[in-house]
């Protein structure tokens, strides 16, 4: 069973995001190793500061209107390995082990399984 890791962060880091109008921030999810995309969801400032405190992923769902930490019904829990934000703080990076079937809730294990120009 992975390890959660815990990953620091500055309060100047923590005040460089730049959340939108409804306080979130896009999290890009990546799997450590292959670099392949696993999902985009959402996250507030407590789910940020969630993520890094436990070293797991934690979201905010804009539709439910509630925290949810990836993997606790599933048990496709994702371990944090590397956390990032982007040039302007409007944009999360998270590198992940993925644990269990993969992350999307439709049982594919990446959300980005479509792919434009196929019959698929």
């Amino acid at each position: 069973m992975p390890v959660t890791t815990p990953i620091s962060a500055t309060s100047e880091q923590l005040a460089a995001i730049r959340y939108d109008a409804d306080g979130l921030v896009p999290a890009i999810v990546q799997e450590q190793g292959t670099g392949r995309v696993l999902m985009m969801a959402w996250m507030n400032a407590e789910s940020l500061a969630r993520t890094l405190e436990t070293g797991r992923t934690w979201f905010w769902s804009r539709s439910r209107q509630e925290y949810w930490c990836k993997g606790e019904t599933s048990g496709d829990r994702q371990y944090v390995r590397e956390a990032y934000y982007d040039c302007d703080g409007d944009t999360l990076l998270f590198v992940v082990e993925q644990e269990g079937k993969g992350a999307c809730h439709t049982g594919e294990y990446s959300c980005f399984f479509r792919a434009f120009g196929s019959d698929g």
